[in-house]
């Protein structure tokens, strides 16, 4: 239907900008400050307005002006340059028209396929057009398809004076999949009334609760010793590390858990007798509940200290962002919005709890309300991500519904 929305898409992809948590730059990676500046100068081929990058903050944010000669909410739509940390060199995407519902071959020579038996979310996209990736790399749909559905939306408000508008703002961050990105966003500056970030999954899906997610970092000092003589003292910090994860819930993990129902995540480990560190992500969609997952953590390490007579756990624990619902639920009316916006579309609103967080979980708390509205991608962060040409269309035409919603 866009002639250049696909095109964009696929150029987005193909550049790679993957960030970097070990990093202590802004941003994270040098290569989202060069596709930051590419986007900036789209931006003002397209005849948007106030295109600045900023350099405190790594984000590239442009003004479509109101055209309406009424007074109403400026809107922001915001989405994220970086992707996850999976292989995002030398993309290729490959089209699939009109998907018959059989197994994809992404790489014959490597055997990779994307299966419906292994993925019945394909069974969705009956007759659709997808684009998924060759099997070696992410796709990148984890935001460049938010980004491209943004730029189309200003491009058609542009070219079409005739559908009225209100202000606009958009905003394109680093680091969102590392978690910081958002940290240091210009609120006052943006200057809106409300935002939605276009970085969610399947069609219809709007989600303004999130989890409320910390980090824990756990350290275990052992004893090392010959193992001839370590009798009585040997203290072999991975064993201990093994009876810190025993002590939690061991049915409260992701692959065990959905809907509201919190977890604790063990994503890193490692060391040897002598040291051992474990990295834990804590995530719930209650306040009260994440402060009880926090306070196990810290109560687990107690009792191994206790037992082994000296401290030999220590707990680094870091909020990374609370649930939205806090914030947004105080004026449901942005929500109301989009789910106007979509309905006048035909497309059935999915308005469930995001099992995760976006950009929007930060901005809310920062005085910024975001729902966040859905891009079309599904499987992200890996070799079977997959975005059918037809969600990225809708999400465009959901931005532009909301914009004329908000000029009524």
């Amino acid at each position: 239907m866009y002639k250049n929305l696909v095109p964009r898409f696929i150029s987005y992809v193909q550049t790679e900008t993957r960030s970097d948590e070990t990093s202590s730059t802004v941003p994270s990676t040098q290569t989202q400050v060069e596709f930051a500046k590419v986007l900036a100068k789209e931006l003002k081929e397209l005849g948007m307005s106030d295109v600045a990058y900023n350099e405190q903050n790594g984000f590239v944010t442009a003004t479509l002006p109101s055209n309406s000669e009424k007074e109403v909410p400026t809107i922001g739509f915001i989405a994220h340059m970086d992707t996850a940390d999976f292989n995002a060199e030398n993309v290729s995407p490959q089209f699939h028209e009109n998907y018959d519902g059989s197994e994809i071959i992404l790489n014959e020579v490597e055997n990779i396929v994307l299966s419906p038996v292994d993925f019945p979310n394909l069974k969705n996209y009956l007759g659709q057009t997808l684009i998924t990736t060759d099997g070696t790399t992410l796709l990148g749909a984890d935001d460049k398809a938010g980004i491209a559905e943004i730029m189309t939306a200003m491009e058609i408000l542009i070219k079409d004076p005739s559908i009225p508008h209100g202000t606009i703002r958009v905003a394109f961050g680093p680091d969102e999949e590392i978690g910081i990105g958002a940290d240091r966003f210009d609120v006052a500056g943006f200057n809106a009334d409300f935002a939605y970030t276009m970085d969610g999954g399947p069609v219809g899906e709007l989600e303004y609760e999130s989890f409320n997610a910390a980090q824990a970092i756990v350290k275990i000092q052992g004893k090392n010793v010959h193992p001839g003589t370590a009798k009585n003292t040997m203290v072999n910090a991975l064993k201990i590390a093994l009876e810190f994860d025993a002590a939690l819930p061991q049915n409260e993990v992701p692959e065990q858990t959905d809907g509201s129902e919190g977890f604790y995540h063990l994503y890193d480990l490692n060391g040897e007798v002598e040291e051992a560190k474990m990295v834990y992500i804590i995530r719930d969609h209650d306040h009260d509940k994440f402060i009880a997952r926090k306070e196990m953590i810290q109560k687990i390490a107690a009792k191994l200290n206790e037992k082994y007579k000296t401290e030999r756990v220590t707990v680094e624990l870091k909020d990374q962002y609370y649930n939205m619902k806090d914030i947004i639920e105080k004026d449901l009316s942005i929500v109301t919005l989009a789910k106007t916006a979509m309905e006048n579309l035909s497309i059935k609103p999915i308005i469930e709890p995001i099992r995760g967080g976006t950009d929007g979980s930060k901005l809310s708390f920062m005085g910024l309300p975001t729902p966040n509205i859905f891009a079309g991608g599904e499987n992200f962060h890996g070799r079977y991500e997959f975005v059918a040409v037809e969600s990225m269309e809708k999400a465009t035409n959901v931005i532009v519904e909301i914009a004329k919603l908000n000029a009524q």
